[in-house]
């Protein structure tokens, strides 16, 4: 047995020296395990644990990234819970995640845009997951190199929201300078990131979120707070170009009235039926955000720049993750939620 293993270990490292190889970085091999959280069966926050998994092996087209961070997403508990479970890739065991920063530890044939030592940041696709662990797979069309002037914990809490905002106002939504878009759920995850590339666009932005928030929505830019709790935000938004809805329900549907004739809705969450055939000449329309490298870069260009700023509200080593759920179940969260593999980041 000692011998096979000696003949097996002299084969990888021989096939890991050949043309097309994959690339792997000093003391990362294919036969080591890492640390992963996995879901084995769907549930509660007590269902994430931690497992011993092998590392796997960047193919044709991805990198192997050593994670530093992963962010927390209403998309993640949904998952976790069974509700989502279609979004997985298979029924459980699973390792759920789609945010990840971290640095490249190997790279596939074919890449062109990374190399070993780069550091970046990427949303996983929806349907591949895998971003609660020590090491990621990574296809180089959902990555860009992390803007420099952010630590890798928030660099983490920005790919999934922020090209939610991005697709969203610029995509389905067309945005355009002096138009006026209502905004639902301000301060959370999407909200907060969508407020900030409105008013960057040269919009104006009405917001909804408790009045404990309206001073944080101001900070953002928002030109009309509306306290959800206490206030009608039918009386503060007519006229509106576009609706960014990430409630649903009855606020969809009161939010379609205060379109003008023209005007869009687009909702991540999915539309009532009376979005689906609305009555007047208005366009609702709902949309699954999806990795894009391209808009990363230009995400990433903005931090630098500091016209988008990334919003981490709490942090959680990587074995807390059952809390990191509860925090984020709570949707009272402003920002975002991250997971640390090494909390000094």
């Amino acid at each position: 047995m000692k011998k096979l293993r000696i003949i097996l270990s002299f084969l990888l490292a021989m096939t890991a020296s050949l043309p097309g190889a994959n690339v792997f970085a000093a003391g990362v091999s294919s036969s080591q395990t890492m640390q992963a959280i996995q879901i084995q069966q769907f549930g509660g926050p007590e269902v994430l644990t931690i497992h011993q998994l092998p590392i796997p092996s960047p193919g044709r087209g991805e990198i192997l990234v050593r994670v530093h961070a992963a962010g927390i997403n209403p998309v993640d508990t949904g998952v976790r819970s069974g509700h989502f479970a279609a979004l997985a890739a298979a029924a459980p065991p699973y390792v759920p995640g789609f945010d990840v920063s971290g640095t490249v530890s190997a790279v596939g044939e074919g890449i062109s845009n990374f190399k070993v030592g780069d550091q970046v940041f990427t949303m996983l696709d929806l349907r591949r997951g895998g971003g609660y662990a020590e090491f990621a797979i990574v296809k180089e069309g959902e990555a860009a190199l992390k803007p420099g002037n952010i630590s890798f914990s928030e660099a983490a809490s920005v790919p999934l929201v922020t090209l939610t905002a991005w697709q969203v106002l610029f995509e389905a939504g067309n945005l355009q300078p002096g138009q006026t878009v209502l905004i639902h759920a301000g301060a959370g995850g999407v909200g907060s990131v969508a407020i900030q590339l409105a008013k960057w666009r040269g919009a104006k932005v009405i917001a909804t979120a408790s009045e404990h928030n309206h001073a944080f929505l101001r900070e953002l830019g928002v030109d009309v707070p509306v306290d959800y709790r206490t206030q009608q935000f039918e009386d503060f938004a007519s006229g509106i170009d576009l609706v960014l809805d990430t409630i649903g329900g009855d606020t969809q549907i009161r939010s379609m009235t205060t379109l003008k004739e023209g005007g869009r809705l687009v909702s991540i969450v999915g539309l009532t039926p009376e979005g689906r055939n609305p009555t007047r000449n208005i366009e609702v329309s709902s949309l699954l955000v999806r990795p894009d490298a391209d808009h990363l870069r230009s995400i990433g260009k903005l931090i630098e720049d500091g016209v988008l700023n990334p919003i981490v509200s709490y942090r959680f080593p990587f074995s807390e993750a059952p809390a990191a759920h509860k925090q984020s179940e709570t949707r009272r969260t402003r920002g975002k939620i991250v997971l640390e593999m090494d909390i000094s980041n």
